[in-house]
């Protein structure tokens, strides 16, 4: 038990320096081009390395608490699925190039210490489908992500018990097959496929001489496999309004207003615990992400000061007529469930 103490406070210190280096001096509310000089001035390889570190140190130490108990596997498992969402957002960092202060350190942290570990696709193919593929598409029929809903069965015509098994995709029998079918991708054909194998067998090995085969089922297997999807997943869901966005032409922030939402803009309590959950890093701001992809997350909330609210300001996730859930399946079934769209015309802050 003092071990996984003395871990988890460890890898929690060690995530500190990274936020306090980049808080030195941080403007309020700001425009993107000024966020974005002082985070140029800023940049460094070092906080970023001590960042990841610290996050890998902190899933150590639920591996070592995974031996505990029933209580503390459980409560392992769903941590380290956190662990694995922040990391996730960590590498989404890096493959915009705002993590480390170069384009090489960017790509080779993500690789080593968040898509090879994982299992996941290579950095370089992550960043092709994201950055390329994703963003200047974001809704539109050429977007990755909507095919992506589309599989799990967000169609148009969707039901009610149709629609609720999709929103937790990842746990049903079909996401939980897709989920393994892509690692084995990953695994077995992907370019470095070897050192990709080589580095998840690495994490189980880890994982099970600190914690034994508790800490392998509870701090890997089913984090993995199971509740980081899950959670990803839910972060992908309220990052726009998918089938129904707003279609403009114009500046970028103006168009991306469109087709954005803004999650627990004033609930502070669920925005907190959004924002060291589900969606950390940065993820909680997807509309400020949305306009200015090179601002850093440390910058992310100046910016939404500076810019604003998008046209959808939901008042949930699932709950009440103007939720992201009722949203979405009165776009894709309108005689399923109607909805009144909630518009914020004025600054968030």
């Amino acid at each position: 038990m003092l071990l996984a103490l003395s871990l988890l406070a460890a890898g929690t210190v060690l995530r500190q320096v990274d936020r306090a280096y980049f808080a030195r001096h941080r403007p309020h509310r700001a425009r993107a081009a000024d966020l974005i000089a002082l985070q140029r001035a800023r940049a460094n390889n070092w906080t970023p390395t001590v960042l990841l570190v610290g996050q890998w140190v902190q899933i150590a130490g639920w591996w070592s608490l995974a031996g505990h108990g029933a209580v503390a596997a459980a409560a392992a498992a769903l941590a380290v699925a956190v662990q694995l969402r922040h990391l996730q957002e960590i590498a989404h960092a890096a493959v915009h190039g705002i993590l480390a202060r170069t384009a090489r350190a960017n790509l080779l942290l993500a690789e080593t210490l968040v898509q090879l570990p994982l299992g996941l696709a290579p950095a370089t193919e992550r960043r092709q489908r994201h950055v390329r593929d994703h963003h200047p598409n974001a809704t539109l029929a050429t977007d990755p992500n909507l095919a992506e809903l589309h599989r799990a069965g967000l169609l148009p015509g969707v039901t009610g018990p149709r629609f609720a098994a999709a929103l937790l995709y990842p746990l049903t029998a079909r996401g939980l097959a897709a989920t393994a079918a892509d690692l084995a991708e990953n695994l077995l054909r992907s370019p470095g496929r070897w050192a990709r194998a080589a580095a998840v067998c690495a994490v189980l090995s880890a994982a099970y001489l600190i914690g034994g085969l508790t800490a392998v089922v509870c701090g890997v297997l089913i984090p993995r496999l199971l509740l980081y999807p899950q959670l990803a997943w839910l972060s992908l869901l309220v990052e726009h309004t998918w089938f129904d966005p707003e279609p403009r032409s114009g500046a970028v922030a103006y168009v991306e207003a469109g087709r954005c939402l803004r999650l627990y803009p004033r609930n502070r309590v669920l925005a907190l615990l959004a924002a060291t959950t589900w969606l950390p890093y940065g993820d909680l701001y997807h509309y400020a992400h949305s306009a200015h992809p090179a601002v850093r997350w440390n910058y992310l909330p100046a910016l939404e000061r500076h810019l604003g609210a998008p046209h959808f300001i939901p008042t949930g996730l699932v709950l009440g007529s103007g939720s992201v859930a009722r949203r979405h399946l009165a776009a894709l079934n309108p005689s399923a469930a109607a909805v009144s769209p909630v518009t914020a015309p004025t600054p968030i802050g």
